[in-house]
């Protein structure tokens, strides 16, 4: 097994390049030991893909129910794993100092730190202040001596902001010069738009949001994008299978569904079990 300091490294080996990787987003330990059978360099959290797991909708979760959750997953697989820390669950900036020291202690090799609020109400930190937030983040880690990536997330385009890129445009270039390791700006739909982020990256490193229809990993890669995430798209889908099966029976008192299943024997074997 690879110690935390082994994690982080690699992680921060991933970012230098070349090329782009895939860092896909398991919701619990069983997702993210798959995804780890499967070849994938590092993982990611999900905060949608958790509070759906939870039984609350996304952003529902308490930081003390988070960081269990994220420190579980970070120790159930030999692989380095990115946090979706949400905004911090933090409303001032020495709160948020010590929210951050508390991510670091989960063993994650990096977390992401976003400018959306989740209040309707003003949905998003003013630039100026989002900005101050990373810088706070990454002063904390710079004190902790951990070796922890930092990635500043600007939720303008996702949800709609006015301004919408070019608002996050001004907000990653801000992120960067605070000391944000990575970007990242989910909701980019065009080849322009990621090309746009691309540009305003520089030498830094950015993370596109896959979704469907959308972008492949070639696409990606040769327009400049380092690391793709799926966000809560896994768990979305799997969902999806649940919920189309459960209907079945509720409305029709079929079990048709069920042969679309993954087998018994399959899932038993990748936790260590012989089959029953």
């Amino acid at each position: 097994m690879l110690t935390i300091a082994q994690k982080r490294a690699r992680f921060a080996e991933l970012h230098k390049g070349p090329g782009c990787f895939i860092i896909p987003n398991p919701w619990d330990v069983g997702s993210a030991k798959y995804l780890a059978s499967l070849g994938f360099k590092a993982l990611a959290t999900t905060s949608a893909g958790a509070a759906f797991a939870a039984g609350l909708p996304d952003g529902g979760m308490t930081r003390s129910a988070v960081l269990h959750h994220i420190g579980e997953l970070a120790g159930a697989v030999d692989l380095p794993f990115n946090a979706d820390y949400e905004a911090g669950f933090a409303s001032t900036l020495d709160e948020l100092h010590e929210s951050v020291v508390r991510c670091i202690v989960t063993g994650v090799a990096g977390f992401s730190i976003e400018d959306f609020t989740g209040d309707a109400r003003g949905p998003f930190f003013g630039r100026a202040e989002a900005a101050a937030r990373i810088r706070t983040a990454r002063e904390a880690i710079d004190a902790s001596g951990e070796k922890v990536l930092l990635t500043a997330r600007s939720e303008t385009v996702l949800r709609a902001h006015p301004d919408g890129l070019k608002e996050a445009l001004a907000r990653l270039a801000a992120y960067a010069e605070a000391g944000a390791d990575a970007l990242y700006a989910p909701g980019l739909r065009s080849a322009d738009e990621v090309a746009q982020v691309v540009r305003v990256a520089g030498s830094l490193p950015v993370n596109v949001l896959a979704g469907a229809p959308g972008f492949t990993l070639r696409q990606l890669e040769d327009l400049g994008v380092r690391r793709v995430s799926v966000g809560g798209s896994l768990a979305r889908a799997a969902w999806g299978g649940f919920m189309r099966a459960a209907q079945d029976i509720a409305q029709y008192g079929r079990f048709d569904s069920f042969a679309q299943a993954a087998p018994f024997a399959e899932i038993n074997k990748l936790f260590g079990s012989d089959p029953a």
